[in-house]
Protein backbone atom coordinates (compact mmCIF):
# COMPACT_ATOMS: atom_id res chain seq x y z
CA UNK A 1 0.00 0.00 0.00
CA UNK A 2 1.41 3.52 -1.21
CA UNK A 3 0.34 6.43 1.41
CA UNK A 4 0.12 9.54 -0.74
CA UNK A 5 0.71 13.55 1.04
CA UNK A 6 -0.31 16.62 -0.89
CA UNK A 7 0.72 19.76 0.58
CA UNK A 8 0.79 23.31 -0.99
CA UNK A 9 -2.46 24.29 -1.67
CA UNK A 10 -4.06 28.09 -0.47
CA UNK A 11 -5.57 30.75 -1.84
CA UNK A 12 -3.74 33.12 -4.33
CA UNK A 13 -5.29 36.21 -6.35
CA UNK A 14 -5.93 35.42 -10.09
CA UNK A 15 -2.64 35.19 -12.62
CA UNK A 16 -0.34 33.93 -9.31
CA UNK A 17 1.76 30.57 -8.30
CA UNK A 18 0.86 27.69 -6.45
CA UNK A 19 3.25 24.53 -6.22
CA UNK A 20 1.50 21.56 -4.88
CA UNK A 21 3.93 18.76 -3.81
CA UNK A 22 3.20 14.85 -3.35
CA UNK A 23 4.99 12.88 -0.55
CA UNK A 24 4.61 8.92 -1.46
CA UNK A 25 5.59 6.61 0.94
CA UNK A 26 7.63 4.24 -1.52
CA UNK A 27 7.96 4.19 -5.60
CA UNK A 28 5.47 4.16 -8.17
CA UNK A 29 5.68 3.84 -12.25
CA UNK A 30 3.53 6.97 -12.71
CA UNK A 31 2.51 9.97 -10.46
CA UNK A 32 0.09 12.36 -11.34
CA UNK A 33 -2.73 15.22 -10.52
CA UNK A 34 -6.72 15.03 -10.81
CA UNK A 35 -8.82 17.72 -9.56
CA UNK A 36 -12.37 18.37 -8.73
CA UNK A 37 -14.46 21.70 -8.36
CA UNK A 38 -17.42 21.99 -6.25
CA UNK A 39 -20.56 20.33 -8.41
CA UNK A 40 -18.14 18.80 -11.10
CA UNK A 41 -16.81 15.53 -12.25
CA UNK A 42 -13.11 14.52 -10.96
CA UNK A 43 -11.10 15.58 -13.68
CA UNK A 44 -7.38 15.05 -14.84
CA UNK A 45 -4.92 17.42 -14.68
CA UNK A 46 -1.02 16.09 -15.27
CA UNK A 47 0.85 12.82 -15.07
CA UNK A 48 4.01 12.01 -15.02
CA UNK A 49 6.23 8.62 -15.37
CA UNK A 50 9.52 7.51 -13.43
CA UNK A 51 12.67 9.10 -15.60
CA UNK A 52 10.18 11.44 -17.26
CA UNK A 53 9.49 9.26 -20.14
CA UNK A 54 6.55 10.75 -20.60
CA UNK A 55 4.38 13.64 -19.64
CA UNK A 56 0.74 14.54 -19.98
CA UNK A 57 -1.55 17.62 -19.06
CA UNK A 58 -4.96 18.61 -19.83
CA UNK A 59 -5.74 20.88 -22.50
CA UNK A 60 -7.03 23.44 -19.78
CA UNK A 61 -3.60 23.87 -18.04
CA UNK A 62 -1.23 22.86 -20.75
CA UNK A 63 1.36 25.88 -20.77
CA UNK A 64 0.71 27.16 -17.57
CA UNK A 65 1.52 24.24 -15.03
CA UNK A 66 4.29 21.63 -15.26
CA UNK A 67 4.84 17.85 -13.14
CA UNK A 68 7.87 17.09 -12.11
CA UNK A 69 9.32 14.52 -9.66
CA UNK A 70 11.83 13.74 -7.47
CA UNK A 71 12.61 10.05 -7.78
CA UNK A 72 15.30 9.53 -4.48
CA UNK A 73 12.25 11.21 -2.76
CA UNK A 74 9.50 9.43 -3.86
CA UNK A 75 7.96 13.18 -4.31
CA UNK A 76 5.87 14.81 -7.24
CA UNK A 77 5.40 18.39 -7.99
CA UNK A 78 2.97 20.37 -9.87
CA UNK A 79 3.93 23.92 -10.35
CA UNK A 80 0.92 26.22 -11.35
CA UNK A 81 1.49 29.37 -12.83
CA UNK A 82 -1.09 32.07 -14.29
CA UNK A 83 -3.83 30.88 -12.00
CA UNK A 84 -7.58 31.38 -12.90
CA UNK A 85 -10.37 31.53 -10.98
CA UNK A 86 -11.29 28.23 -12.79
CA UNK A 87 -8.41 26.61 -11.45
CA UNK A 88 -9.97 26.59 -7.92
CA UNK A 89 -10.65 23.40 -6.85
CA UNK A 90 -9.06 20.51 -4.54
CA UNK A 91 -6.10 18.71 -6.11
CA UNK A 92 -5.71 15.16 -5.64
CA UNK A 93 -2.33 13.21 -6.26
CA UNK A 94 -2.61 9.77 -7.58
CA UNK A 95 0.09 6.94 -8.06
CA UNK A 96 0.27 3.89 -10.13
CA UNK A 97 1.78 0.93 -12.20
CA UNK A 98 0.46 1.32 -15.43
CA UNK A 99 2.18 3.17 -18.41
CA UNK A 100 -0.60 3.84 -20.51
CA UNK A 101 -4.64 5.94 -20.06
CA UNK A 102 -2.79 7.83 -17.29
CA UNK A 103 -5.63 10.54 -18.26
CA UNK A 104 -7.93 8.39 -16.67
CA UNK A 105 -8.91 7.62 -12.80
CA UNK A 106 -8.88 3.75 -13.58
CA UNK A 107 -5.31 4.01 -14.34
CA UNK A 108 -3.99 4.82 -10.35
CA UNK A 109 -4.14 2.43 -8.03
CA UNK A 110 -3.55 4.82 -5.14
CA UNK A 111 -5.13 8.55 -4.10
CA UNK A 112 -4.45 11.19 -1.46
CA UNK A 113 -6.76 13.37 0.80
CA UNK A 114 -6.52 15.90 -2.09
CA UNK A 115 -5.62 19.86 -1.31
CA UNK A 116 -7.36 22.65 -1.52
CA UNK A 117 -7.03 25.20 -4.29
CA UNK A 118 -8.83 28.43 -4.19
CA UNK A 119 -8.08 31.44 -6.98
CA UNK A 120 -9.64 34.64 -6.46
CA UNK A 121 -10.49 37.01 -9.50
Amino acid sequence: QVQLVESGGGLVQAGGSLRLTCAASSSTFSMGWFRQAPGKEREFVAAITRSDLWVFYSESVKGRFTISRDNAKNTAYLQMNNLKPEDTATYYCVAGTRNFGLEFRRAYDYWGQGTQVTVSS
